[in-house]
């Protein structure tokens, strides 16, 4: 039988290979895929999280182990959809109209599938209309989106109005982030959640999430 912490260790260290054949491995013993999830995987991402803020961690290894989940997430993914599991919470993300700017995004989007969401990344220089037709075709319980400029800011409070306008507001969560991004701003636009990091939008999104 796989040992399947080596799965953990995998992630934790960045180890895409290794990450990879011991998923190919539990599958094969028959493994749940939840099991894997919950019981390796998250826990993994969570301590890459928590090695990042005591800054144990930067972002170089963030991005190796957040390559390891997503490669052992791409094995998992359609089995979940086999035996019709359903994950926290769908979440369309994205950053900003006028905005280019993806590491701290697609970080977050890392964290948020290690965390079990399941994630429609957009990339960046989104409109408002592109988040809003996401919401519809992906049925998203949470909206999260990034800024790295100040002057991209104001685009997070039209993309609010704008799902306003679309009668979407009452039934999407929104959260932003972003590096001049503020908890007060946040609470100026009406969003329902902040966070200064990757790892905090996790529990931000868990928060956020419908109860079932």
């Amino acid at each position: 039988m796989t040992e399947l912490t080596k799965l953990f260790n995998a992630i934790l260290t960045g180890d895409n290979k290794t990450a990879i054949a011991c998923t190919q491995q539990a599958i094969a013993e028959g493994v749940q895929p939840m099991e894997l999830i919950t019981s390796q995987m998250i826990p993994a991402m969570a301590e890459v999280g928590r090695r990042f803020e005591s800054e144990e961690y930067y972002v170089p290894e963030l991005l190796l182990s957040a390559r390891a989940m997503k490669g052992a997430l791409a094995l998992l993914r359609p089995l979940l959809a086999a035996s019709g599991t359903q994950p926290v919470a769908r979440i369309v993300i994205g950053t900003v109209k006028g905005d280019l700017h993806d590491i701290g995004k697609n970080l977050v989007s890392s964290m948020l599938e290690g965390g079990g969401f399941e994630v429609v990344d957009l990339g960046t220089d989104v409109t408002p209309e592109k988040f809003i037709q996401a919401i519809q075709q992906h049925q998203a319980n949470i909206v999260a989106l990034s800024a790295l400029l100040t002057v991209t800011m104001p685009m997070m409070k039209n993309t609010i109005e704008a799902l306003k306008q679309a009668s979407l507001r009452d039934h999407v969560k929104v959260m932003v982030g972003g590096a001049p991004v503020t908890r007060e701003y946040a609470d100026s636009i009406g969003a329902d959640g902040y966070s200064e990091s990757a790892t905090g939008a996790v529990a931000v999104a868990r928060q956020l999430a419908p109860v079932s």
